[in-house]
């Protein structure tokens, strides 16, 4: 390993970088530690690759299935994040050296007994992976790494993504090679398509490899184009192999995949028994390369990163080392013989971008938490309380606002309801587009001019705009705001303290607006708590321009029209048709007919998300399990909010210092160090059975709002930190917008059930359902 550079940056997601530890084929691997002190590999994807549409795609799924494989003799999978603007994944740290390196500089050719077991051990990992759906496609040597109990398999999977940018063939357009010369099987050559028989073929050249120190069909001392004609064309010479052996690898070189073994039929072939091939010292090593593994573990633990400044110097290749190209996809010349140099050469970063404008957010690396954050977060904070207490304001003091002007109260809400849904999908896009600060500081002043307006209203009309410009401008303050803090916050320590100030202010803030509400109305009038909440918002406006620091966008966000038009027609008409049944009831059928019509549209837009090519989502936010079930749960959670507006204020008060208490004190402190599930879970209990208790009437509303409270504080803070996790940047609009619908059709969805009761059982049924999928789901990561 090497030490940092000036140009490396200090963090990649939620790891701290310590060393690099080279560069492959498609960008730079570091060695990284997490908040926990797990050692894990974090390899960074070429921004050259980054840009291509394709290739992320392709890259997000292979690295969603090599997650799963869960065989023995492999480097899991353990973190990724597919989405960002230079994609990158954490495995688990393999502390070996390759078996590149073990051969040619180190030892020479292995024995035969632990070539036999080297066999055994890599069929078994081709195994787990092929079980997964996986081909790995560039098996060799330097994705083998060497330990004291066994062989290695990394990089599982991966090189699939490279082929998005070949058209699944060989070479490129451009003379692009996909695959390592010396370990390639006839299919990869000839360009055509790969079955898990080509791993096989690539496992033989590895064992002659292994065997003997030669590449496989001359790799080093002919040019390319007669290298892959060898590959093609001719029997491979398998002097050096063990006799015991030639017969498998001949077996596995085969031209015809459809006659080489399978991997479980080279393990059942190489298998020695329950010593595990152990040679004639005990171990399947000999005990020079086992003292060389174990002079590495030490050098490991004794590295010390150095105060970073000039760029290490680089190793001198090694003529013995196997030739390899600097990465599969770089250009040769058909003429031009492969030259020799070491299993990794370090290269320029990925991720380096010109130097931005000093004083900027972007003055920090990727991956390196921005500069500001934690006024930026002050502010999403305070503009989100004051969202929720100016709604819970205008809910409160609209009863008044009838009197004197002479229409429903509800009609009101609803028009308030209607403008969220119809603006917040855009917003997220917006959000996206233009930047956070930015939309946060236009929708905080379009509040202000709404609450002023509202004020100011003579008529059921002008009061109808106010309110509908209310919830426009609140769904754009909304989605800024939760994206600001899903975005800024990645390192799961500060992450938690983030979003339990965030959770403090959506789960307490409607509490507190109604009691400030019912104050100033007992103290004054409904316009004068209209007046002050678009004072506070001008205020927060102001101070929103001057504090936020913004991360530029990723990369631009262009716009998928059709999808925003068919996500927000299907969130219009799910809150209209769900708001008029909660209007006349669940027994009027065309209202029932409509809400269920809107959750169509909305399930067609999701379906859209997963295929377009420039979703407002991505498409791993709609797919992974523990995501989806935070969704539910946020929306189990909105659906007995609108029945709490009867309660008296002081109980509602007392609700929300319990939620803030509960958020800020124990699910804040408590989330980077257990599972998120270990607070949710109970969270959605609690908040199940304090439903049912309260719409039953059997306990009086001051026993059971506070332990709501408490189920509040416990569960939110986890779930919007799950429901927003592993998105990039560049799509924090677009999902914080996705998961603020959930609570949205929640609390349309509620009114409309025949009496209290049943809206208890079913919230009661909705949160416990949202907690057992949750205990299935994977765990969460956020």
């Amino acid at each position: 390993m090497d030490q940092l550079t000036s140009e490396d940056p200090l963090h990649i997601g939620p790891y701290r970088l310590i060393a690099r530890l080279g560069a492959g084929g498609m960008g730079l691997v570091y060695l990284g530690r997490s908040e926990a002190g797990r050692t894990v590999a974090v390899k960074v994807v070429q921004a050259e690759y980054a840009q291509h549409p394709e290739f992320r795609r392709r890259f997000a799924r292979e690295v969603a299935a090599a997650r799963r494989v869960g065989g023995t003799w492999t480097a899991a999978v353990l973190d990724t994040d597919t989405e960002a603007r230079v994609p990158w994944v954490a495995t688990q740290y393999i502390p070996g050296p390759d078996l590149s390196s073990v051969v040619a500089r180190d030892f020479g050719p292995l024995p035969e007994h632990s070539v036999r077991v080297l066999a055994d051990r890599l069929a078994t990992a081709l195994e787990s992976v092929h079980a997964a759906g996986l081909i790995h496609r560039d098996l060799k040597p330097s994705n083998v790494l060497v330990t004291v109990d066994g062989p290695r398999v990394i990089d599982f999977g991966i090189a699939r993504a490279m082929d998005s940018l070949a058209g699944d063939s060989l070479h490129t357009r451009t003379g692009m090679l996909i695959g390592s010369p010396g370990f390639m099987s006839p299919e990869q050559v000839r360009g055509l398509d790969l079955t898990p028989a080509s791993d096989v073929f690539c496992l033989g050249a590895v064992l002659v490899y292994a065997a003997t120190g030669r590449l496989l069909f001359g790799a080093a001392e002919t040019g390319l184009n007669a290298h892959l004609f060898r590959v093609a064309e001719e029997e491979a010479d398998l002097t050096g192999v063990p006799p015991s052996l030639a017969g498998l690898v001949r077996d596995c070189l085969h031209k015809d995949p459809a006659r080489r073994p399978t991997p479980a039929e080279v393990s059942a072939r190489t298998a020695t028994g329950p010593d595990g091939a152990t040679g004639p010292d005990g171990e399947w090593l000999p005990g020079t390369i086992l003292a060389q593994l174990g002079r590495h573990a030490a050098q490991l633990l004794d590295f010390s990163p150095e105060t970073r400044g000039a760029a290490s110097p680089q190793p001198s290749p090694d003529p013995r080392v196997p030739a390899q190209p600097r990465h599969p996809a770089q250009s040769l010349s058909p003429s031009q013989p492969v030259p020799p140099s070491p299993a990794y050469t370090p290269t320029t970063p990925a991720d380096r971008q010109p130097s931005p404008r000093v004083g900027s957010s972007a003055d920090a690396s990727p991956g390196t938490p921005p500069p500001g954050r934690w006024r930026g977060l002050g502010v999403a904070v305070a503009a989100q309380l004051l969202v929720m207490m100016g709604t819970a304001a205008l809910t409160t003091a609209l009863p008044y606002a009838s009197v004197d002007l002479g229409a429903a109260p509800r009609l009101f809400a609803f028009t308030t309801a209607l403008a969220f849904a119809l603006v917040l999908l855009f917003g997220g896009y917006l959000t996206d587009r233009l930047g956070r600060k930015r939309v946060l500081a236009v929708g905080l002043a379009g509040v202000a001019v709404s609450f002023v307006l509202g004020g100011l209203a003579a008529s059921t009309s002008a009061i109808i705009w106010s309110t509908a410009l209310v919830g426009a401008c609140a769904a754009l303050v909304s989605t800024a705001a939760l994206a600001l803090v899903s975005a800024d916050f990645t390192e799961p320590q500060e992450r938690g303290r983030a979003f339990g100030l965030y959770a403090a202010a959506a789960g307490g803030g409607t509490a507190f607006g109604a009691f400030t509400e019912g104050w100033l109305l007992q103290a004054a009038s409904w316009r004068l708590g209209m007046y002050a909440v678009g004072l506070l918002s001008v205020v927060l406006a102001i101070v929103t321009a001057a504090v936020v620091r913004d991360r530029p966008a990723d990369a631009p966000v262009r716009a998928d029209v059709p999808g925003l038009l068919l996500g927000t027609a299907g969130l219009l008409i799910a809150v209209s048709g769900f708001g008029f049944a909660g209007e006349m009831g669940w027994t009027t059928p065309w209202a029932t007919v409509i809400g269920l019509l809107g959750v169509l549209l909305l399930l067609a837009f999701g379906r859209r998300q997963l295929r377009t090519d420039h979703p407002l989502v991505p498409a791993h936010a709609l797919k992974e399990p523990d995501r989806l079930c935070a969704g539910l749960a946020l929306l189990a959670l909105g659906t007995p909010l609108p029945q709490l507006w009867s309660y008296p204020l002081g109980d509602l008060l007392l609700m929300a210092l319990t939620a803030l208490l509960t958020a800020t004190q124990v699910s804040a402190r408590f989330h980077h160090r257990v599972d998120p599930r270990a607070l949710i879970v109970p969270g959605l209990v609690t908040w199940a059975l304090c439903t049912a208790l309260l719409t039953s009437g059997v306990v009086a509303p001051l026993s059971v709002l506070p332990p709501m409270g408490i189920a509040l504080g416990l569960a939110l803070a986890p779930l919007y930190a799950t429901a927003t996790g592993r998105t990039a940047p560049r799509h924090a609009g677009g999902t914080s917008a996705l998961v603020l619908a959930a609570p949205l059709i929640g609390g349309r969805f509620a009114p409309g059930f025949p009496g209290e009761v049943v809206t208890g059982y079913v919230t009661v049924g909705l949160a416990l359902l949202a907690g057992v999928l949750l205990i299935k789901a994977r765990p969460a990561r956020t």
